[in-house]
Protein backbone atom coordinates (compact mmCIF):
# COMPACT_ATOMS: atom_id res chain seq x y z
CA UNK A 1 0.00 0.00 0.00
CA UNK A 2 2.85 2.42 0.80
CA UNK A 3 4.14 1.95 -2.74
CA UNK A 4 0.87 3.33 -4.09
CA UNK A 5 1.13 6.68 -2.26
CA UNK A 6 3.69 8.20 -4.67
CA UNK A 7 1.59 7.05 -7.64
CA UNK A 8 -1.58 8.52 -6.17
CA UNK A 9 0.22 11.77 -5.31
CA UNK A 10 1.54 11.97 -8.89
CA UNK A 11 -1.96 11.47 -10.33
CA UNK A 12 -3.36 14.26 -8.14
CA UNK A 13 -0.49 16.54 -9.11
CA UNK A 14 -0.95 15.94 -12.83
CA UNK A 15 -4.74 16.29 -12.79
CA UNK A 16 -4.51 19.39 -10.58
CA UNK A 17 -2.11 21.09 -13.01
CA UNK A 18 -4.28 20.36 -16.02
CA UNK A 19 -7.27 21.87 -14.21
CA UNK A 20 -5.39 25.11 -13.67
CA UNK A 21 -4.39 25.48 -17.32
CA UNK A 22 -6.72 23.64 -19.68
CA UNK A 23 -5.57 23.10 -23.26
CA UNK A 24 -8.22 25.49 -24.62
CA UNK A 25 -6.96 28.44 -22.56
CA UNK A 26 -3.94 30.67 -23.05
CA UNK A 27 -2.68 32.20 -19.80
CA UNK A 28 -0.90 35.53 -20.25
CA UNK A 29 0.93 37.89 -17.93
CA UNK A 30 0.06 41.52 -17.29
CA UNK A 31 3.00 42.81 -19.38
CA UNK A 32 1.95 40.52 -22.27
CA UNK A 33 -1.65 41.74 -22.12
CA UNK A 34 -0.52 45.36 -21.96
CA UNK A 35 1.72 44.87 -25.01
CA UNK A 36 -1.13 43.24 -26.95
CA UNK A 37 -3.49 46.08 -26.00
CA UNK A 38 -0.96 48.63 -27.31
CA UNK A 39 -0.69 46.81 -30.65
CA UNK A 40 -4.27 45.86 -31.44
CA UNK A 41 -7.91 46.38 -30.56
CA UNK A 42 -8.92 43.46 -28.37
CA UNK A 43 -12.11 42.22 -26.72
CA UNK A 44 -11.40 42.45 -22.97
CA UNK A 45 -13.91 41.13 -20.44
CA UNK A 46 -13.94 41.53 -16.66
CA UNK A 47 -15.65 38.47 -15.15
CA UNK A 48 -15.05 39.14 -11.44
CA UNK A 49 -17.95 39.19 -9.00
CA UNK A 50 -18.73 41.42 -7.36
CA UNK A 51 -17.94 43.98 -10.02
CA UNK A 52 -14.59 45.63 -9.44
CA UNK A 53 -12.60 48.52 -10.84
CA UNK A 54 -11.95 47.71 -14.50
CA UNK A 55 -8.69 47.61 -16.38
CA UNK A 56 -8.55 50.57 -18.75
CA UNK A 57 -9.86 49.38 -22.11
CA UNK A 58 -12.30 46.79 -20.75
CA UNK A 59 -15.10 46.22 -23.26
CA UNK A 60 -17.59 44.36 -21.10
CA UNK A 61 -18.38 43.18 -17.60
CA UNK A 62 -19.94 39.72 -17.40
CA UNK A 63 -20.10 37.80 -14.11
CA UNK A 64 -18.05 34.61 -14.53
CA UNK A 65 -21.05 32.44 -13.63
CA UNK A 66 -23.49 34.17 -16.04
CA UNK A 67 -21.69 33.80 -19.38
CA UNK A 68 -24.64 32.03 -21.03
CA UNK A 69 -26.97 34.91 -20.07
CA UNK A 70 -24.76 37.47 -21.86
CA UNK A 71 -23.90 35.47 -24.97
CA UNK A 72 -25.64 38.01 -27.23
CA UNK A 73 -23.00 40.58 -26.19
CA UNK A 74 -20.10 38.31 -27.18
CA UNK A 75 -18.44 38.28 -30.62
CA UNK A 76 -20.44 36.37 -33.21
CA UNK A 77 -17.25 34.86 -34.64
CA UNK A 78 -16.33 31.96 -32.34
CA UNK A 79 -12.66 32.29 -33.37
CA UNK A 80 -12.45 35.90 -32.15
CA UNK A 81 -9.88 36.45 -29.43
CA UNK A 82 -11.45 37.02 -26.01
CA UNK A 83 -9.26 38.18 -23.13
CA UNK A 84 -10.60 37.55 -19.64
CA UNK A 85 -9.65 38.70 -16.18
CA UNK A 86 -10.98 38.71 -12.65
CA UNK A 87 -9.35 39.80 -9.42
CA UNK A 88 -6.87 36.94 -9.15
CA UNK A 89 -7.43 34.42 -11.97
CA UNK A 90 -9.82 31.58 -10.97
CA UNK A 91 -13.05 33.27 -12.08
CA UNK A 92 -11.40 33.90 -15.46
CA UNK A 93 -10.67 30.19 -15.74
CA UNK A 94 -14.31 29.37 -14.94
CA UNK A 95 -15.57 31.92 -17.49
CA UNK A 96 -13.21 30.47 -20.11
CA UNK A 97 -14.70 27.03 -19.52
CA UNK A 98 -18.21 28.39 -20.12
CA UNK A 99 -17.07 30.23 -23.26
CA UNK A 100 -15.35 27.09 -24.52
CA UNK A 101 -18.58 25.17 -23.97
CA UNK A 102 -20.32 27.80 -26.15
CA UNK A 103 -17.81 27.12 -28.93
CA UNK A 104 -15.25 29.90 -28.44
CA UNK A 105 -11.72 28.76 -29.26
CA UNK A 106 -9.39 31.75 -28.85
CA UNK A 107 -9.45 32.42 -25.10
CA UNK A 108 -6.86 34.05 -22.86
CA UNK A 109 -6.94 34.66 -19.12
CA UNK A 110 -4.81 37.21 -17.28
CA UNK A 111 -2.54 35.36 -14.88
CA UNK A 112 -2.98 36.88 -11.43
CA UNK A 113 -5.91 38.98 -12.67
CA UNK A 114 -6.42 42.62 -11.74
CA UNK A 115 -4.04 42.20 -8.80
CA UNK A 116 -1.18 41.38 -11.19
CA UNK A 117 -2.23 44.27 -13.46
CA UNK A 118 -2.09 46.69 -10.52
CA UNK A 119 1.22 45.28 -9.27
CA UNK A 120 2.70 45.83 -12.75
CA UNK A 121 1.64 49.49 -12.54
CA UNK A 122 -0.86 49.50 -15.40
CA UNK A 123 -3.97 51.70 -15.58
CA UNK A 124 -7.52 51.20 -14.42
CA UNK A 125 -10.62 53.12 -15.49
Amino acid sequence: MKKLYPVIAFIFLVTGCSFQKPDYLNVITAPELNRIMQQEDIFLVDVHTPEQRHIKGTDLFIPYNEIERYKDKLPKDKNSAIYLYCEGGPMGNAAARSLHDLGYRNLSNLEGGAKAWKKAGFEFE
